[in-house]
């Protein structure tokens, strides 16, 4: 599956719009990644548990716009947008949201 933040793939013709395809993973976050990271916030660093977690999630988030796009008998997505939220009463979960338009290319011969 070929994906893409551009509304358009250099080199390829676009032959079908198939509609808006979204995925989205929300992840909670476990009390001593939350302490570990407040100390990183404190002292400085990367917080480790947390990028993990982001990208945990991101990965699911893409597999779910891609298994969409896929149902709609896509090959490609285009003007893909990535959003990140912290949800939550105390922030306490992590929220990836993705969107793009499913597609589909002409396929080189």
């Amino acid at each position: 599956m070929i994906r893409s933040t551009t509304p358009t793939l250099q080199g390829k013709e676009i032959t079908d719009y198939l509609g808006v395809v979204v995925g989205e993973a929300i992840l909670g976050a476990n009390i001593f990644k939350d302490i570990f990271g407040a100390i990183r916030d404190i002292v400085g660093g990367r917080a480790g548990a947390y990028e993990e977690e982001m990208g945990r999630a991101r990965d699911i988030a893409f597999m779910e716009l891609e298994d969409e796009a896929r149902a709609l008998g896509a090959n490609a997505i285009v003007g893909i947008d990535l959003d990140y939220e912290v949800i939550g009463s105390k922030g306490s979960m992590m929220m990836v949201s993705v969107s793009g338009t499913a597609v589909r290319i002409k396929e080189i011969e």
